[in-house]
């Protein structure tokens, strides 16, 4: 490269001005070392008329010769000089320290590379994993989970010793045998349901062993009755009002999660009762949607072994349902009409809705629903006086309403008036024409506290402690020949056995 050092340092020097001895004198460098060391040749001209200097100013220090340089003039009297210099401003150390980081960066490079080819690697055999785990998972939710041998075995042997002890409790039992009788055929049904459950599915063990320690707590209670020499208090008749009241309840019998899973934690469930026919209700489960609002799809079994099974189940699809306050009574199921205050009456052998008609001055759309249970402002009931709805109106500032219906037209025949506010009972239910109200204590406890008999018009407070698996109570049916309450929990379907007082009614509301 050659740049002319008249344009860079004009001001600099002055050369001599006898050009044709240019070549026999030195160029000095003293004034301009910058200049002449960055390129490596450079071309001194002079412009014409110039003079050139022949000696360097005073004071300067001793010059430095270039040993490489040529000289000479153009036809215009221009002198025209090139000097060779030594190219002493490469970097050639910052060349070296950039490809020491090139290689440093290379190898590291590689190290991670050969990180993600192994990642690469296992991401493929974890995936491979988590797809056989999902298949594994499918499985087990079509054919359940398979529980060991031992379970069953176990489950025999406590059977066994509970069919020896119902043995020698008929040899020394002294009195009526009733009690024992109904026992044994529930011991036996019970042995019945372990082998079919064997063979069949073994994902309700749980379920069985809840109704073997029931059975064993009867067992024993009998055993205890015969030793102390106490008379056994029947129950009443099924399907019988002869009674004075819900005094006690049991203990929750887990049955088992509703069968659209555990995201669908609102809905109700329940048996149909049918007076003319009361032992062969078929069992219906009616989840919500996940909106806690609609109700578009119900199942129905004919009996329980079926619905712990989940066998020859028989689903159906709605769209006009809302809320949780289902019942299901003589082969019809009722529901509240979406969106409406009306009731509607649908028949579970064609699927159709049979009657639709408005409920007179309800309340609908979560204006006075249950605590902590949305969009059930109508709540059916069912006893053994047939078909009520439990409900509130604007006239009655939310307090509770009941009111017997026709089971077959839905027309209102009677109604009455409690003085308890709706929204502050958690849910509801009906047995012997007595409304009983239900609320919340702590997050596993209910209580029953407050009741409305319709026969005599009297209402008062209970205490009856009622355990629970989740936090909130969804629906409470009740079946009069089963005597048992069918509640909906967060998802889980529970059952409790009825406890009533032997005096009737009218002296135990006294």
């Amino acid at each position: 490269m050659r740049w002319g050092l008249a344009f860079l340092l004009p001001h600099l020097f002055v050369l001599s001005s006898a050009v044709g001895g240019l070549e026999n004198r030195s160029l000095w460098t003293s004034d301009f070392p910058e200049a002449l060391t960055v390129a490596p040749t450079s071309v001194l001209t002079w412009p014409k008329g110039h003079a050139a200097a022949t000696a360097w100013p005073k004071g300067h220090a001793a010059p430095q010769s270039f040993s490489n340089f040529t000289g000479s003039v153009d036809e215009r009297g221009t002198c025209q000089c090139s000097v060779s210099l030594p190219d002493t401003t490469f970097p050639a150390n910052r060349v070296e320290r950039l490809e020491y980081i090139a290689h440093t960066l290379s190898v590291k490079f590689e190290k991670e590379l050969s990180k993600v080819k192994k990642y690469v690697q296992l991401i493929s055999v974890y995936e491979k994993k988590l797809l056989n785990l999902t298949v594994r998972v499918e499985i087990m939710e079509k054919d359940s989970i398979s529980y060991t041998e031992l379970d069953f075995e176990l489950i025999k042997i406590e059977v066994s010793e509970m069919k020896k002890l119902i043995i020698r409790l008929k040899e020394n039992f002294v009195g009526s045998t009733e009690i024992v009788d109904q026992l044994e055929e529930e011991i036996r049904n019970m042995s019945l349901l372990v082998e079919d459950l064997e063979t069949l599915d073994k994902n309700n063990v749980l379920a069985i062993r809840r109704e073997i320690a029931a059975l064993k707590n009867k067992l024993k209670e009998c055993e205890t009755s015969k030793e102390e020499n106490y008379p056994v208090i029947l129950p009443p008749a099924p399907g019988s009002c002869s009674h004075g009241g819900v005094m006690n309840i049991s203990k929750p019998s887990v049955v088992q999660l509703n069968w659209r899973g555990f995201s669908f934690l609102y809905g109700a469930w329940g048996r149909d009762y049918s007076p003319q026919n009361p032992k062969t209700g078929q069992y219906w489960v009616a989840p919500l949607e996940t909106n806690g609002r609609t109700l578009q799809y119900y199942r129905l079994h004919d009996t329980l072994d079926d619905l712990l099974l989940y066998s020859n189940a028989r689903s159906s699809q709605i769209g006009y349902g809302q809320g949780s306050g289902t019942a299901v009574y003589n082969n019809n199921m009722y529901v509240n009409w979406y969106n409406t205050g009306n009731i509607a009456r649908i028949n579970l052998t064609t699927n159709r809705v049979a009657v639709t008609r408005a409920l007179p001055n309800a309340a609908y759309n979560n204006r006075f629903s249950y605590a902590n249970v949305a969009w059930q402002d109508i709540d059916f009931a069912v006893d053994e006086h047939g078909l009520w709805v439990i409900y509130a109106t604007e006239a009655s500032t939310g307090n509770i309403v009941i009111s017997k219906l026709n089971d077959t037209t839905l027309e209102v025949l009677n109604t009455w008036f409690t003085k308890q506010y709706k929204p502050s009972v958690s849910n509801a239910f009906m047995v012997c024409g007595v409304l009983y109200a239900t609320r919340t204590l702590n997050t596993r406890t209910e209580e029953i506290f407050y009741y409305y008999d319709t026969n005599t018009g009297k209402e008062g407070h209970l205490s009856i402690t009622m355990n629970k698996v989740k936090e909130r109570v969804q629906s409470i049916n009740y079946h009069p020949f089963d005597q048992k309450l069918y509640v909906y929990n967060d998802g889980y379907l529970l059952n409790y056995n009825l406890i009533f007082l032997q005096q009737p009614q009218e002296t135990a509301r006294h």
